[in-house]
C-alpha cells in the first residue's frame, strides 16, 4: 500500500448512493473543504484501518483478561503425567 502524499491516483472506485446520502456527503466534503472524491476516499480508508485493525487485535474485558493472566501463572493439575513420570521414576529403580 502506497500511502505517500505524491502517490499517483490510478484506480477508479465507483459507487451509487441515494440522493439523501449524496447530498450528504456532498456537505460534508464542503465543510471539510473537500472534494467529494477526496472526502469519499479519507473516509473509506479510515473505516477500511480499522476493520482491518480488528483483525489484529483482541479485545476483552479488563476482568476477563486479568483472570486469563493468572490462569497461566497457576499449573493445571495433570494426573495422568504425574502418573506416567512416577511409573518412569520407578521403573529406572530410583
Amino acid at each position: 500500500m502506497d500511502t505517500t502524499a505524491a502517490a499517483r491516483k490510478t484506480e477508479r472506485i465507483e459507487v451509487r448512493a441515494t440522493t439523501d446520502e449524496a447530498e450528504r456527503i456532498e456537505l460534508a466534503a464542503q465543510v471539510q473543504h473537500l472534494s467529494v472524491s477526496a472526502f469519499v476516499v479519507q473516509a473509506a480508508t479510515s473505516a477500511a484501518d480499522q476493520v482491518i485493525a480488528r483483525t489484529d487485535i483482541t479485545l476483552m474485558p479488563a476482568d476477563q483478561f486479568d483472570e486469563l493472566m493468572a490462569s497461566l501463572d497457576e499449573p493445571d493439575d495433570m494426573p495422568g503425567l504425574a502418573r506416567a513420570f512416577d511409573r518412569r521414576w520407578r521403573s529406572q529403580g530410583a
